[in-house]
């Protein structure tokens, strides 16, 4: 019979495990994902954002008339196909704005007034994997939408300040805020244009892809790492010196709010943002910590994108952040989490009748106590040494051992393994649900 091919993930898509599976490659564990996700929703709820759900795949138009035809991600990073079974167009999500909006839009969601919405899950982009940069990626996505003052672009960049500190970072030491106005988009045309005059002016000294977008998005040549064209661009057009009086003042009153706050940011006159639909603040959150993959959260305001897709005009301010390169930024800086070892580890001498055992430990589990149970294998439970190293190896605090004599009186050995103690002291099992809340007060 000839061996069965072993089947691996598409590359660049990454399965998330528990610690105790050992892997080659440095990947955030399934723990450090419960850690975050505890942390946003803690967040979150403190600003009275509502969690929303929004389909992975979407029609293919979406993206190309939110995110703009001339985009990286529309031209070469959507995973696009026709759907054989009607001939549709669809697309794996790149990001989850535009879905957010369609959402909004087709369910007319503004008609009771703004609102404040958060999502996470993952996204697909087709583009060379590399640390903290995968094609099956994860984004925890936070929108405004139907909110068209400062105070609330502030606001945003306050939610990722906050879940910076509950998670344990430092702003200004382990992240840092940069912030810019891309103004409105006759003032952006009018940079546009002043762009395109001066690159032509020096196209000698331009690479392919700076040629490349020469004509079709400028603006993204601003953000080149290409060393060579850093002096070039340092003397290019700044946006800034287009931008009319309401724009420059909603500028002000942003930084006016995070200054009221002590929040410190760095204006980038550089920074802008790979999509068409922002306009006004953009910022992003930055890490010196993951080498050249430094950017952690960005967004910015999209007061156009409602009606460009084909809902009525309304403002919305948001931010999308990589969950995988913050979770890698908090294991480079061995962020602590909270333990997640059981409380106990049940131990079941060979030929101990299970049933109450496992009513006994269903009592433990309803009054709250996490408790893992020995489970046998084809030979059996196994010796009572091997289960007492498999409880110390879960890393529980207590192990209960259920003998037979213990369980004849009505009785369970509860076992201290992480205080060095060694002590053991016998409960009554009919008082399982009082002694399980004394193990949970001494955690």
């Amino acid at each position: 019979m000839s061996k069965v091919q072993k089947l691996s993930a598409v590359k660049g898509m990454n399965d998330i495990l528990p610690a105790s599976v050992p892997r080659t490659e440095k990947l955030p564990t399934s723990a450090r994902w419960q850690w975050f996700e505890v942390a946003v929703r803690k967040v979150l709820a403190r600003y009275g954002y509502q969690y929303m759900l929004t389909p992975i795949v979407e029609p293919t138009a979406l993206f190309v008339r939110g995110l703009g035809e001339v985009t990286d991600i529309v031209e070469k990073e959507m995973y696009s196909f026709t759907d054989s079974m009607n001939g549709d167009k669809l697309t794996l999500r790149p990001e989850a704005t535009a879905g957010i909006v369609r959402a909004v839009v087709e369910h007319n969601a503004l008609y009771n007034g703004p609102l404040r919405v958060w999502t996470h899950g993952p996204m697909f982009r087709h583009e060379r994997p590399q640390k903290g940069r995968y094609r099956q990626f994860h984004q925890l996505d936070v929108e405004a939408l139907g909110f068209a003052g400062p105070d609330v672009d502030a606001e945003i960049i306050l939610v990722a300040r906050a879940l910076w500190r509950e998670l344990g970072l430092i702003e200004g030491q382990h992240v840092r805020l940069e912030i810019n106005s891309l103004g409105q988009s006759a003032e952006r045309r009018e940079h546009r244009d002043a762009l395109i005059r001066y690159f032509e002016q020096h196209q000698a000294q331009l690479d392919e892809e700076a040629r490349r977008r020469l004509h079709s998005n400028p603006l993204r040549i601003l953000d080149s790492k290409n060393p060579a064209m850093q002096a070039l661009i340092e003397a290019a057009p700044k946006l800034m010196d287009f931008l009319g009086e309401a724009s420059l003042a909603h500028f002000d009153a942003v930084r006016a709010a995070l200054e009221a706050v002590g929040l410190e940011y760095h204006v980038n006159p550089r920074l802008v943002r790979g999509m068409d639909y922002y306009n006004l603040t953009v910022f992003e959150w930055v890490t010196d910590q993951l080498g050249s993959q430094g950017t952690v959260c960005g967004g910015g305001r999209y007061d156009g994108l409602i009606e460009q897709l084909g809902g009525k005009s309304a403002p919305a301010v948001g931010f999308g952040l990589g969950i995988e390169r913050l979770l890698l930024l908090a294991d480079e800086l061995n962020l602590p989490m909270p333990s997640a070892a059981v409380d106990a580890y049940a131990i079941v001498p060979p030929g101990t009748p299970l049933p109450p055992v496992i009513a006994v430990l269903e009592t433990l589990r309803t009054a709250g106590l996490s408790v893992v149970q020995h489970a046998g294998g084809a030979e059996g439970l196994g010796s009572m040494k091997s289960q007492f190293k498999k409880a110390d190896a879960s890393g529980a605090r207590h192990a209960l051992i259920f003998g037979e004599d213990e369980l004849a009186r009505g009785q369970v050995t509860v076992k201290a393994l992480r205080d060095g103690s060694g002590a053991q002291v016998e409960h009554s099992l009919a008082d399982a649900a009082q002694w399980a809340a004394t193990l949970q007060s001494n955690a």
